[in-house]
């Protein structure tokens, strides 16, 4: 699941680092839990938890079966 995981991650790199942040993929678990951690910009952002539940959680929900929640750390 994890390769899948960094797969999606790929796609919505691009649109965190147009504003000066990235995304670190840091675990995937058996329950389906993603950890990330965001870089850059992202990282304290007032932005940040509706970067990580609407735009990331959404994608790796809806891309890669499994996967049930993200969260940042």
């Amino acid at each position: 699941m994890r390769e899948e995981v960094e797969k999606a991650l790929v796609k919505v790199r691009p649109i965190l680092q147009r504003d000066g942040g990235d995304v670190e993929l840091i675990d995937v678990n058996d329950q389906g839990v993603v950890l990330v951690k965001l870089q850059g910009a992202c990282k304290g952002c007032p932005g940040a938890t509706m970067t990580l539940k609407a735009i990331i959680e959404n994608l790796l929900v809806k891309e890669v079966k499994g996967v049930t929640q993200v969260i940042g750390i």
